[in-house]
């Protein structure tokens, strides 16, 4: 299946890298966020990429077009450093499409204008490019698949440490609780569609807000729930938890390094 991944926001957010880099670009380590999205689609066979471009597209074209795989790969070095032989290889089976989808278009837009290069496709993924995850992706497709529906997205709890608080006339708190235990749930960004999808989007809509809403009249939208690991990056406090994940060797996202992992 070939997976569009929406590349062009601002992060703004992310305001200490978003004037120098697009959000998909902000590292973990030594690689973007973008890269180890990628990585998790390759891992279960999803290899054939549309990247939707816009804020600084011209940087994510620059990161492939001299892209090292020494950096992420163990590789055996001689002749004095003029030749290197890769053990091991990430994008050597990847097709890349890079696609200018404008500066402020909407993820809607963003989609409705890569359609022609999903002709033929009964079925592709999508993702905004800005969450890691473990999430078993085969169990979101069949789910999709078996209820015979047009669209799912992952639903997880937010990445959020903030408090629902109830009160009554007065002011008085009368209950508290963590959203985490609350019961809501989040878009993870995580998607599945149908080729349909596009008979529900509308010139110039976003994805989630006037699209969804008729595949939810019609009972054609799934939310695919996971409590799992699931880490956006948000914040400078996403990046934080996800650089000290990195560092500490957790790196619960990266499945393609898992001895025995489901594929």
């Amino acid at each position: 299946m070939k997976v569009v991944l929406f590349c062009g926001g601002l992060g703004m957010r992310l305001r200490e890298y978003s004037d120098n880099v697009p959000k998909p670009m902000v590292p973990i380590g030594t690689r973007p966020i973008l890269w180890h999205i990628m990585k998790y689609y390759a891992h279960y066979g999803h290899k054939d990429f549309i990247l939707c471009l816009g804020y600084r597209g011209d940087a994510i074209k620059n990161f492939f077009l001299n892209y090292e795989e020494c950096l992420s790969n163990d590789f055996v070095l001689s002749d004095g450093g003029r030749t290197k032989r890769l053990l091991h290889s990430d994008i050597e089976d990847w097709r890349v499409t890079f696609v200018d989808t404008g500066l402020h278009t909407n993820i809607g837009e963003r989609l409705v204008a890569v359609r022609d290069h999903l002709e033929g496709e009964d079925e592709f993924l999508a993702n905004y490019s800005d969450a890691v995850t473990d999430h078993h992706l085969p169990d979101q497709i069949e789910h999709l698949r078996r209820l015979d529906r047009i669209a799912s997205f992952l639903s997880v709890r937010p990445n959020l440490s903030y408090h629902f608080v109830t009160t009554n006339g007065d002011g008085e708190v009368t209950a508290m609780q963590g959203i985490r235990h609350a019961k809501i749930r989040v878009n993870g960004g995580f998607f599945v569609f149908r080729e349909e999808v596009f008979d529900y989007i509308q010139g110039g809509e976003d994805l989630v807000l006037e699209p969804f809403q008729r595949l939810i009249q019609e009972r054609q939208l799934l939310a695919h729930e996971y409590d799992g690991f699931w880490v956006p990056m948000d914040t400078a406090k996403d990046k934080q938890r996800l650089d000290e994940l990195n560092d500490s060797g957790t790196r619960p996202w990266e499945i393609w390094n898992r001895s025995g992992s489901r594929s």
